[in-house]
């Protein structure tokens, strides 16, 4: 196993200079272009990829491409990712729209996973200054511009009914509403970017976050870094079926019911999302 503290080190200024970059952007917005990828896809723009350029060019002059294999959103897939162990799975910017909505709810996710799981991530939030971070057994982080590093841990709530979920303004479908209907919480807030929320959970401000894939999926770089700050904090991801999330395969959608939680009745939210959407599916 690679020295994963050193890795991290080594990492955190990119995550940083990959934020520095997206708000170069977001302050002068006349020099954004935005263009349509098709389908599903949505819209990538320029921050998105001068963003993705610095953070491969950075993670691959530092650590290469003997040991490690690079995914991003914004590059070509290159299958033979297929034959590491150590792939560096990315988004440059996650939250494209909010970005292009300028509601101040984007992030940067860089993530380390080994053998198909996740051992090292980073979600800086560029516009609140902040960097979230995760080791494989060495629990999660925020850090602010200052280089000040202060551990996070999701709520103590243990009742549905005080628990607050998290959700997208944007990416909801009939099963998801569904889901909400009979889930007993608190409140209910929204967040761009899936950084953000799990983020969100990973620091006890919220606790609970669900996803139904509808005609699209998220992808591996929409969970892979996000995914090993919330577990590190205490929380747990994982499909309704309380099976594992698997990065690094030929398919990159993470398709189905996936649910994110501060860990205390993330059973139970699986179970009622499960029960919620079995009629639907019939």
């Amino acid at each position: 196993m690679l020295n994963l503290n050193e890795i991290m080190s080594l990492t955190r200024p990119i995550a940083w200079g990959a934020g520095d970059i997206l708000m170069k952007y977001y302050q002068e917005p006349q020099d954004l272009e935005i263009t349509f990828k098709g389908g599903e896809e949505g819209n990538v723009t320029s921050a998105d990829l001068a963003a993705n350029d610095f953070i491969l060019s950075q993670l691959k002059q530092t650590f290469g491409t003997d040991n490690f294999a690079y995914l991003s959103e914004e590059t070509e897939d290159n299958i033979d990712r297929l034959d590491h162990e150590w792939v560096w799975i990315i988004d440059p910017m996650d939250g494209t729209s909010d970005f292009i909505r300028r509601t101040n709810e984007f992030a940067v996710h860089i993530g380390l996973t080994y053998r198909q799981r996740p051992v090292l991530g980073l979600v800086a939030t560029p516009a609140q200054d902040r960097l979230f971070q995760g080791i494989l057994g060495n629990g999660a982080y925020i850090e602010t511009r200052d280089g000040l590093r202060q551990p996070i841990k999701v709520s103590n709530k243990i009742a549905l009914a005080e628990m607050v979920v998290v959700a997208s303004r944007s990416h909801r479908n009939y099963q998801l509403e569904n889901i909400l209907h009979q889930l007993p919480k608190a409140a209910e807030i929204a967040v761009g970017s899936i950084g953000g929320k799990f983020a969100a959970i990973a620091s006890g401000h919220a606790d609970v976050y669900i996803s139904v894939s509808g005609k699209s999926a998220p992808k591996d770089w929409d969970y892979c870094a996000p995914e090993i700050i919330l577990t590190e904090a205490g929380g747990q991801l994982t499909h309704s079926d309380l099976s594992l999330l698997s990065y690094n395969n030929l398919e990159l959608r993470q398709w189905g019911t996936i649910v994110a939680s501060n860990g205390h009745c993330h059973r139970e939210i699986c179970q009622i999302s499960q029960e919620a959407i079995a009629p639907i599916r019939k």
